[in-house]
């Protein structure tokens, strides 16, 4: 009988991710961080279907975070939209 043997980076990797993970579900996240994952997701497709190549991919990404995340910033502050005063 053989018994699956990973190697040790590997182990270490998949220990992480799961600590990481597991973590995530300690607090809710503010709206900055659902921003800024929202952001990357849907900046990420945006840049691949305009450029079609991994640099576009990552690029698109990357500028979605980033205006995620200041809308998500925004709104954790409690900024009125279109008028700049605070809730």
């Amino acid at each position: 009988m053989s018994t699956l043997q990973l190697p040790r980076s590997l182990a270490f990797a998949l220990l992480l991710t799961g600590a990481v993970a597991l973590g995530g579900c300690a607090h809710r996240p503010t709206n900055a961080q659902l921003g800024t994952g929202v952001g990357a997701v849907a900046g990420g497709l945006v840049g691949n279907a305009v450029f079609g190549s991994t640099l576009g991919t990552v690029g698109g990404a990357a500028a979605g975070a980033l205006i995620g995340n200041e809308v998500g910033r925004d709104n954790d502050r409690g900024y009125d939209r279109g008028h700049g005063r605070r809730r």
